[in-house]
């Protein structure tokens, strides 16, 4: 496979066979029970037929998707070209990688590798930037296959101790466990039934703060589908039981939102957040812990902000200065100063103002702020004085965006990541005092990215929005609507789709295969008027952007209908699924992965009501009134011909339950009019973020393969 790989660089090699995927006949789908229940939301009757597959214990149900694993598995396994995409996608995909480390004011650095192919990163720790790494956790001897992730770890202000938490199955439930980083062992402090949480030390290195939410009912399904409510922020000392830790801060009047708290990096102050679900707006307090090394861990809370009206995250303080990064009158985001004592928004000093990109993030570095900034989703990283003097603009390789930014105010190197479609993630140390930036981690993937380029173009929405839109394609590529190509998005809760490395693109760039991404409404790509512009009744914008970037596609010449697939996670499920039910015609193939389907009852589940300040919910006439309208599960219509669909879901999915995927499936296999394979992937051990390296392959290349196959790609490049 590696003189094959090298090969696909000639040009006479490169195209792949593309031809009409040959039908097979409608497939035998196994049979869905159907039920006469029907819900009332404000006078309007909705047919619920499928609502049985939300109790997840149901023998009944397990049979049905065990059936459908069946027939999903006996069509990819006649696809031709998917045992060359698997193992080529394992050959690029075997490479080392690194993310940026903690840094502590000691010197010492905290950081995950994964070799190549490890199900699982390991915990790696460095006395000093030039010292030899140790492994410190290797998650891989916690389950042989995989399905035990290590949420997030955090090391302690002296690095005496790690705190790490652990998912079983993937679950969004962690619990935390605390180990002593001279010996390797574990304390026996345990904190359970952690979520949507981190933790944050005291400097006395005695405990940390962390959320949680109260203990589920037993069961399995419980687990998984159950409600979440009333979360609350505690702390923890170490030694001590999880039920003496001490209640800092919840708010009952309002049992859906999230508590979140922080340490200032010195030790002083305590900041509280509080945010309705996933808003992007949040109130802010604060407790000043008196002496870093005796922390009063009962100080009193004090308000800063909570008219809950903007966003305001403080990236550091120096003395009684508090810099944030705010919003407020700044949809973009700026970053000001103000007083603990005098915290009104209209005393602040503006340190850097509103700029032409959104501010995504930003860092006290070495007495200094670094301001990380997109520029239509492409990164600008930028160095300023607390004064807002402009000292410098980094250098960066090419167009791609920077990541996982480690800065402290206390020390001059700063750690980031930076990526691209056809550049794989690569760290940076810059030193803030000499402006200078080294890279010390460079990958190294079996993969020559010079015949290829990345564009940003720029098309025009239904309602005549200019919306932009990245292209990865070979260079010289013919317009002549043939190239088969995939389409992704995802534009929703204010998050900017930027260009990243995934080993697959290179796969589908040597198929022949053109890769492009929509920055959809509903996004942060630019700020909040962006985001506000495709939520809540503005979201079917989203769905128009999709779509006439599609229509771009087809009318540029990259493709046309039969030779366009789309794809989308998520949120950006619930888009692929909006976009198959209301513009079937327009594409070839889809994916919808772990996607919210059925918009009327998303709430009832999980975490589901923390999505209601972005989509509204049906409990609301105005909300039911636009839900109804483009909600997937209830917008199927018999008689219809969808394209070819793939559709995969998790039993261990607590963030996007699986009955969203079930209920879909069962309604639009039974509605579909035509031969086209609508198909069902359900797996187990693996949940909604976090899936063993081997079964993510596994599912990447089936999901490329179903695709490649039914845009017309039926041979391996060079074969024929």
């Amino acid at each position: 496979m590696k003189k094959l790989g090298l090969a696909l660089l000639s040009a006479s090699l490169f195209c792949a066979g593309i031809a009409a995927a040959q039908p097979v006949g409608k497939l035998a789908y196994p049979v869905a029970p159907r039920e006469n229940t029907v819900d009332v939301y404000f006078g309007t009757r909705v047919p619920a037929p499928y609502q049985w597959m939300e109790d997840l214990e149901n023998p009944a149900l397990h049979k049905w998707v065990d059936a459908e694993n069946a027939v999903t598995d006996a069509y990819l396994a006649k696809i031709p070209v998917r045992g060359w995409i698997n193992q080529r996608l394992t050959e690029l995909w075997n490479y080392p990688k690194e993310g940026t480390p903690d840094q502590l004011k000691n010197g010492m650095l905290f950081f995950r590798r994964n070799s190549g192919l490890q199900n699982q990163s390991v915990v790696f720790i460095r006395a000093s930037a030039s010292a030899a790494p140790r492994v410190l956790i290797d998650p891989n001897l916690l389950s042989p296959d995989g399905s035990t992730a290590l949420a997030f770890g955090v090391p302690s202000p002296d690095g005496k101790y790690y705190a790490y938490a652990l998912s079983e199955g993937g679950s969004d439930w962690d619990t935390v466990h605390v180990l002593d980083v001279a010996t390797g062992k574990d304390l026996p402090d345990e904190v359970h039934w952690v979520k949507f949480s981190g933790v944050s030390w005291t400097n006395d290195n005695r405990g940390f703060f962390y959320s949680r939410y109260p203990e589920p009912p037993k069961s399995e399904e419980s687990q998984i589908n159950q409600k979440v409510v009333n979360q609350k922020l505690y702390y923890h000392k170490l030694g001590t039981s999880q039920s003496g830790d001490r209640l800092v801060y919840e708010v009952p009047a309002h049992p859906e939102w999230i508590v979140g708290g922080g340490v200032s990096e010195d030790g002083r102050y305590l900041f509280v957040e509080t945010v309705n679900g996933t808003s992007p707006n949040n109130q802010l307090f604060y407790a000043d812990l008196g002496n870093p090394e005796k922390p009063n861990i009962s100080a009193a809370l004090h308000p800063l902000y909570t008219k809950n009206d903007a966003s305001y995250q403080p990236i550091g303080h120096v003395g009684d200065t508090l810099y944030l990064q705010t919003n407020l009158d700044a949809p973009r985001g700026r970053i000001v100063a103000t007083k603990f004592s005098d915290p009104a928004p209209a005393h602040w000093r503006v340190v850097v103002p509103q700029a032409e990109g959104v501010l995504a993030n930003a860092a006290m570095a070495n007495g200094r702020i670094l301001a990380d900034y997109q520029i239509v989703a492409k990164s600008r990283l930028q160095l300023f004085d607390t004064a807002g003097k402009l000292l410098h603009t980094l250098a960066l390789p090419t167009l791609g965006a920077v990541g996982g930014i480690s800065a402290r105010n206390d020390t001059k190197n700063v750690y980031y990541a930076f990526t691209s479609f056809l550049y794989p993630t690569t760290l940076y140390r810059y030193d803030v005092g000499n402006d200078e930036t080294v890279a010390y981690f460079k990958p190294d993937v079996k993969f020559d990215p010079a015949p290829y380029e990345t564009r940003q173009v720029f098309y025009t929405s239904k309602d005549g929005i200019r919306v932009p839109m990245f292209i990865v394609a070979k260079k010289g590529l013919k317009l002549d609507g043939s190239h088969p190509t995939v389409l992704y998005g995802y534009g929703g809760f204010n998050i900017s789709i930027t260009p990243g490395f995934n080993p697959m693109l290179p796969v589908w760039l040597e198929m022949g295969g053109v890769y492009a991404v929509a920055n959809l409404r509903g996004g942060g790509e630019y700020g909040e008027t962006w985001h506000k512009a495709g939520m809540l009744g503005n979201k079917q914008n989203v769905f128009d952007d999709f779509a006439w970037a599609a229509k771009y596609l087809i009318k540029e010449g990259y493709t046309s209908s039969k030779h366009l697939g789309i794809q989308g996670y998520s949120n950006g499920g619930l888009l692929t699924g909006a976009s198959i039910t209301q513009h079937p015609e327009l594409f070839g193939a889809a994916y919808i992965g772990h996607g919210v389907l059925d918009m009327l009852r998303y709430q009832k589940f999980s975490g589901g009501a923390l999505w209601a300040p972005e989509y509204g919910t049906s409990d609301i006439k105005k909300d039911f009134e636009w839900l109804i309208k483009y909600s997937p599960l209830q917008n199927i219509h018999a008689g219809t011909c969808y394209p070819p669909t793939l559709i995969t879901t998790s039993w261990d999915d607590d963030r996007v339950v699986p009955s969203h995927e079930f209920k879909f499936t069962a309604k639009i296999q039974q509605a579909q009019a035509c031969a086209n394979p609508i198909l069902l992937r359900t797996t187990g051990s693996t949940s909604h973020v976090y899936m063993p390296t081997d079964k993510l392959i596994a599912q990447t290349a089936d999901v490329w393969a179903f695709e490649a196959y039914n845009l017309g790609i039926t041979s391996p490049p060079g074969s024929n």
